[in-house]
């Protein structure tokens, strides 16, 4: 069968999956990415003719350009079946226009590649959405904006070769202000007294915590005030004065979105978000499995949106009743709020063949695409089944003017959890505990009372998880950057992953408290924010696009002109001498890191690395760790480098980051 057709898709596995499903009517080609963007070394916005955009033809995809237009000679009908979202309807209507401008150009969309999905897209092909394409323009001129100009100022003050970003930089900052907090963080020493008590003639004892005195919250701050309450109950009676008993319900969660996916991977699986969106596009471009061909196993996953496709709700319902039984199905459909701006045409993040058995799959799979392709499984089948419940006793225990609490809750139905665990966190907050069955008034024996020390504890450091979920709750990039912008910190060495948490590297500091002093609007996460919603907003069409760059672009040109008159090169004086001419070294920042230069450059070229004072484990070596930079981010180097080749990601002693890369 000759082919007519010609499809446009990104990726080499895309292209073979939906080739197989279309048949030899069509033609399947990747555009391997992006092909049209605006130049590399020049800013490429014409801010003086309406933030007119330079888009151009990348110099690595001519070659692509030219196949394309060749492939599309003969063919009647062309289409372009690139990603489900702004960027996609980007990608593709650039495509469009610098290649086919004279000939009929088809937009094709779908959220799975499956047979049904992919075949009845391409029954309802359309037009290019010219809001998506207007608030993806947008988004782009302005990142191009900010960067473009205040990556120079950064090379004036710090050194050359860095770079800042709108949302990446706003990014960094939250970074640097929990370390501040952390390092400001003084502990508060506080007190807490647990009762081992027994009733009468049983053999199991249970724990009770003091709460109360007189009524009020009991606060003990030291040793002597808990040494005071322990002398004055040890002979005193401990009496039930109050049982409570009630049934919880722990409700199931929604289905994954972008942004939740990448903090559950985290959190179970320890897959940082870069990697999870590495394996969640592969399982959604296409796997072979086996007879059935190859076949996409999740929906699209970049999205924002808990929607589900009413097929779905119809396919997942008739499994959970027929695996699990109708005491596992509620009544009607659970449903979830979605929020504002999220991208309603989207799904949220599911398996695509709902109906196969999940372990059956796993011959097909790597081990992490497995482990990945689970989570999503079931987190979608828990997300349409029951509550689970909880019964939960409080007992309330008086000893004078003292009171104790303790309590307990027994799983009694574990409805959705039967599917999907929860975190750790949130497994040790509802692990089984037991409060024997007490009566109101019965007397017990007080076995021991035991004071504990403790200290508060300043916040935690941002993890790939948290640090996604702080992103997203403060509405700071979208469910395609977020793996983006914390990968781009890494490999700019302003964060550092160090078991699994995020610190700030000594240039990300500076950095970050350059372009806060110069730049506090462009730094500030409500007005990141709020430029967040109306580039959304573009695409709504309730907003232009000119207006919305031209009210960010007059302030910000006012900060940038007064950081340009008032940036000076920094300097970082040491105590170390020069030893071809005897004056200070300085410290400055390159290519591969911080180093010393001879404050006499450029009369003076002498330089040499910092080292770490860390001897380098090789044997016999001899040498000394260095801080160094590459493309793919930090590293420590032995400074007999070439002779050593020693490198780590972590000093000797260290424990490398558990987050599996």
């Amino acid at each position: 069968m000759p082919e007519t057709s010609l499809v446009i898709v990104e990726s080499p596995a895309k292209a073979k999956t939906i080739g197989k499903i279309l048949g030899g009517e069509f033609q399947v080609v990747s555009s391997m990415g992006h092909l049209i963007d605006l130049p590399e070394k020049s800013i490429g916005v014409d801010v003086s003719d309406g933030f007119k955009p330079e888009f151009i033809v990348m110099a690595s995809r001519k070659k692509v350009m030219a196949e394309l237009k060749k492939a599309a000679k003969d063919k009647a009908n062309i289409y372009i079946a690139t990603d489900p979202d702004r960027e996609g309807e980007a990608i593709g209507y650039n495509i469009k226009d610098h290649l086919f401008k004279k000939k009929k150009v088809l937009r094709v969309v779908f959220h799975e590649i499956t047979s049904s999905a992919v075949k009845d897209a391409f029954k309802h092909a359309r037009d290019f959405d010219l809001n998506m394409v207007e608030a993806q323009v947008g988004r782009r001129v302005l990142d191009r904006i900010v960067g473009y100009h205040l990556s120079p100022l950064l090379w004036k003050k710090i050194a050359r070769g860095l770079s800042a970003g709108r949302v990446q930089s706003v990014a960094l900052r939250l970074v640097i202000d929990r370390e501040k907090e952390i390092k400001a963080f003084k502990p508060q020493e506080y007190w807490e007294i647990e009762a081992e008590l027994k009733q009468k003639n049983a053999s199991q004892p249970f724990i009770a915590k003091l709460d109360k005195e007189d009524g009020k919250k009991l606060e003990i701050n030291n040793k002597e005030g808990a040494e005071r309450i322990v002398l004055e109950l040890k002979d005193k009676e401990f009496k039930v004065s109050d049982i409570q008993k009630k049934e919880r319900s722990r409700n199931p969660l929604p289905p994954f979105i972008t942004s939740t996916l990448q903090q559950d991977a985290f959190n179970k699986l320890r897959f940082n978000a870069n990697k999870t969106m590495m394996l969640a596009q592969q399982l959604y471009e296409g796997i072979d499995i086996g007879g059935e061909g190859t076949a996409g196993l999740i929906t699209y996953m970049r999205t924002d949106s808990p929607r589900v496709a009413p097929e779905a709700i119809k396919e997942v319902r008739e499994l959970v009743a027929k695996k699990f039984g109708d005491g596992y199905l509620p009544a009607e459909p659970n449903t979830y709020k979605v929020k504002k701006h999220a991208q309603e045409a989207h799904e949220a993040i599911r398996p695509t063949l709902i109906s196969h058995d999940c372990a059956a799959l796993k011959q097909f799979l790597t081990e992490d695409q497995f482990e990945l392709y689970e989570l999503i499984y079931n987190r979608f089948i828990a997300s349409q089944m029951t509550p689970a419940k909880y019964l939960i006793t409080t007992a309330e225990i008086t000893s004078g003017k003292y009171l104790f609490k303790a309590s307990g809750s027994i799983l009694a139905f574990d409805g959705f959890m039967a599917v999907y665990n929860l975190d750790k966190e949130e497994d040790e907050k509802d692990a089984p505990s037991k409060v024997p069955d007490l009566a109101k008034d019965e007397a017990l024996d007080l076995l021991k009372l035991a004071p504990s020390q403790h200290f508060t504890n300043p916040p935690p450091r941002y993890s790939d998880s948290s640090l996604v979920k702080a992103l997203e709750e403060d509405g700071i990039g979208r469910p395609s950057t977020y793996a983006p912008i914390i990968q781009t910190l890494i490999l700019r060495d302003y964060i550092r992953r160090i078991k699994g948490y995020f610190h700030p590297s000594e240039l990300g500091f500076k950095v970050c408290e350059m372009l806060v002093e110069y730049f506090p609007k462009v730094m500030d996460v409500k007005f990141t924010a709020l430029m967040e919603e109306e580039l959304d907003e573009i695409e709504e069409g309730k907003f232009d696009r000119l207006k919305v760059l031209g009210e960010f672009y007059q302030p910000f040109k006012e900060s940038l002109d007064f950081a340009q008159a008032n940036i000076k090169k920094e300097v970082v004086k040491t105590d170390e001498v020069c030893e071809q001419c005897g004056r200070p070294m300085v410290v400055k920042w390159g290519r591969k890191g911080k180093f010393l230069s001879c404050s006499g450059y450029p009369e003076c070229k002498n330089a040499k690395s910092i080292t770490t004072k860390v001897k380098c484990p090789e044997p016999a070596c001899g040498g000394e760790l260095i801080e160094r930079r590459s493309k793919r981010g930090f590293f420590y180097g032995c400074s007999n480098f070439p002779k050593c080749r020693f490198v780590s990601k972590a000093l000797p002693g260290e424990e490398e980051s558990p987050d599996k890369e």
